[in-house]
This record gives C-alpha cells, sequence and structure tokens, in this order.
C-alpha cells in the first residue's frame, strides 16, 4: 500500500479528509484526478496554505498540507503557531525532503531546524518515521488523530520489519547494555547498520526508533538510561533543539545523568552533494558511526 492509497481509503471512509499543497506533489501525482472535490493547490503560497487550512479545519475538515519542509515550517511558521497550534486544530503538515534528504540543495533548503521549531509550539506533535514503512505504518493513527502533527516525509526503503505504530511509543531492536542507540527518522538505517557492525565486534547494542519525538516516550528513554553504559543520539539536525535536547530534558526532569555521545550538525549547515556523499562527508554513515561509538566505549 502506498501513501496515496491510504490517503484515498480516508478520504473514502470521511469526506473531511483533503489534500493541500503548495505546489508540492511528490507524494501524490497521480492522486488529483481521483480526488478533484478533496484537493487544493494554493501555488507557491505556504502561509496561504496553512491559513486557508486552518479556516477549513475551524469548518470541521482535517487537511493535509504538503511542502518543502524547509519553506513550510519556516516560511509559515507564524500561521502553523498562531492559526494551527493555539486553536488546536487537527492540521496535519507533511514536509518534503528534510533533512539530509534535501542531500544537493544548500543551506536555503537544508531543513535542519524544524523539529526543534515545530515541537517548540504547544499542541504540535511530531511524526518522523524512520522510513517508507515505518511512514506507512504510523500515517492512518497521525491523520486520524484529533491534534495537529507534523510529519517528515520520507520513502526510503526499509532494512527491517516495523511494529505496529503508537503516538508517543518508541520502537525497540535488541535489549544490549553496553550501548543505547537513540535515532528518528532517516538515519535510522545507518544506525541499523552501525549496530550490526558493532554487534559484530561483541558489543552489547540496543537501538531505539523515535518514531514521535512529540510525544516522547520518556518511559523508554528512562529505561534505556539505566540499563545501558553509553547513550548516542543519532539525527539530521542541528544539535540544538533536536533529540539531543530532548533527551537533556527528559534527564533533567527526572534528576538523572548518562554518558552521551551525540552525532548531528553542531551549528552549521551540511555541504551539499549526493546524498551517500553527503553522510561521508559529515560523518553520518554506518562505518563512521560504529567507529566513533568504538572510540567513546573505550574511553
Amino acid at each position: 500500500m502506498t501513501y496515496s492509497d491510504i490517503v484515498i481509503d480516508l478520504i473514502n471512509k470521511d469526506d473531511r479528509f483533503l489534500i493541500m499543497t503548495s505546489e508540492n506533489r511528490a507524494a501524490f501525482r497521480d492522486l488529483p484526478p481521483l480526488i478533484p472535490n478533496n484537493f487544493i493547490d494554493v501555488g507557491i503560497a505556504e502561509q496561504t496554505l496553512i491559513g486557508m487550512a486552518a479556516g477549513l479545519a475551524l469548518r470541521g475538515r482535517t487537511p493535509i498540507v504538503h511542502a518543502l519542509t524547509t519553506f513550510l515550517t519556516m516560511r509559515a511558521f507564524e500561521f502553523i503557531r498562531t492559526d494551527v497550534g493555539i486553536g488546536n486544530l487537527p492540521v496535519k503538515i507533511v514536509g518534503a525532503v528534510p533533512g539530509f534528504l534535501s542531500d544537493g540543495n544548500g543551506p536555503t533548503h537544508q531543513a535542519l531546524e524544524d523539529i526543534s521549531i515545530m515541537r517548540g509550539i504547544p499542541n504540535v506533535n511530531v511524526f518522523s518515521p524512520a522510513d517508507e514503512e515505518d511512514m506507512l505504518k504510523g500515517l492512518r493513527k497521525v491523520f486520524e488523530s484529533p491534534s495537529p502533527f507534523y510529519m517528515r516525509y520520507n520513502t526510503v526503503k526499509a532494512v527491517v520489519e516495523h511494529s505496529d505504530f503508537e503516538i508517543g511509543k518508541a520502537e525497540t531492536f535488541g535489549s544490549g547494555t553496553d550501548v543505547a542507540i537513540l535515532v528518528h527518522g532517516f538515519l535510522f538505517t545507518q544506525a541499523f547498520r552501525a549496530k550490526e557492525i558493532l554487534e559484530s565486534q561483541g558489543f552489547s547494542v540496543r537501538l531505539i526508533n523515535i518514531r514521535t519525538p512529540k510525544p516522547i516516550d520518556e518511559n523508554a528513554i528512562l529505561k534505556t538510561v539505566d540499563e545501558c553504559k553509553l547513550i548516542v543520539t543519532i539525527e539530521d539536525h542541528f544539535i540544538t533543539g533536536g533529540l539531543y535536547t530532548i533527551l537533556a530534558e527528559v534527564l533533567l526532569r527526572n534528576n538523572k545523568t548518562a554518558k552521551v555521545l551525540p552525532f548531528a550538525l553542531m551549528n552549521k549547515w551540511f555541504k551539499p552533494g549526493l546524498l551517500n556523499d553527503v553522510l561521508e562527508y559529515e560523518g553520518f554513515t554506518s562505518k563512521q558511526i560504529a567507529e566513533k561509538i568504538t572510540k567513546a566505549i573505550s574511553s
């Protein structure tokens, strides 16, 4: 089943759902002719997109809006905050090419602060799927939620079979205690392969897929911190405000501390290029992650 299949099914079952975009149809090029009464393209006008979506939500509709992540979360930020967040409206905000997935684009198109700014808005939740399978497993529950949601769109093919999705619950692979890797979104694949490398070297590894950075699965994090010697956070995001910050907030809130190794953009944009070259240059390949973790465990 594809993204479009799920959207069509939701609309057929509930006519309140509608698809909106600001001239970004990559996720559903085949869809508009099939749902002419449930599709709106506002053109390149992200602020208008969110304003219209909020108005339609006030009148009982459930808009699912699509645009490039950078422009959706930043150009339209005030509209998301004021029209959607304050009103706690069921608008679903789908961001295309987030993080490293904007690979060949320069800083203007690199969404490396989206998790931070979206989770900072009261009432707005955040879904960052590991891959396409993870995204499709969570789609119905996210879209049917009465809350506003921001989602990082991700069509990377899965390297594992994911468990059933539940909002606010992380997904755990393994029960290792030497190191726990916390990751969200596209970099899950690199984290999973790093886990395999580390295990081949005799280390005991646990991998936590933080499916929803908000609401965060605090219990899973606290259990992991209590049981593991080293905590690693991996994200294609600035180190400020993302998963590393979320972990710090959880630890402080519960009077705990931990040995933590973060992988994030240290207050700089990444050098654009082909995706594999970006990962290599910035130090986010599974091999580079495993090597750095090995050194941290040994130190």
